[in-house]
């Protein structure tokens, strides 16, 4: 029977607190240039203590500096965050990979885990007939506040694994 050392801190018989492993995600996009590094700066700035988060692209794009502006506006931070291919992440397996595009999940390739598709419209695409400046960052904030909203229902909305 476990006891509570202190409010919500799971106690194991010996009296050692018990940690809660993160669980591991991989959002998964095409360049790994925009809606997935939105998505990894999400899970870091709102759910730090139960996901590990990680981006990665089919291709490898480059930081999109809109992605970027847009994110710094909504306060998290993904400049320091870099345009990478699968292959190049520290990990081999994850307990979910997420794929936040079409042709990502068409293309994705195997992992061990759980594949789910969350798609999102691409801010590039939304933006091509801009006319303003405005109107492309209005494209951008629109899918930031998407990804915010799914990335905030994580991980309860994730199928057990």
């Amino acid at each position: 029977m476990q006891s509570m050392m202190k409010k919500d801190v799971p106690v194991s018989r010996s009296g050692a607190a018990e940690s809660k492993a993160k669980i591991t995600v991989l959002f998964l996009c095409t360049g790994n240039s925009c809606r997935s590094q939105m998505a990894e700066g999400w899970a870091r700035h709102l759910r730090p203590e139960v996901i590990e988060p990680y981006s990665a692209g089919i291709a490898q794009h480059g930081m999109n500096p809109y992605a970027i502006r847009v994110m710094a506006e909504a306060g998290v931070d993904i400049s320091g965050q870099h345009s990478k291919l699968v292959a190049e992440l520290p990990l081999a397996s994850f307990d979910y990979v997420i794929t936040l595009c079409g042709h990502a999940h068409a293309t994705c390739p195997y992992f061990p885990g759980r594949t789910l598709h969350q798609g999102f419209a691409d801010p590039p695409e939304l933006a091509k007939n801009a006319t303003s400046e405005e109107a492309i960052l209005q494209a951008y904030r629109m899918v930031r506040d998407q990804i915010r909203q799914y990335i905030e229902s994580l991980p309860g909305s994730l199928p057990q694994r």
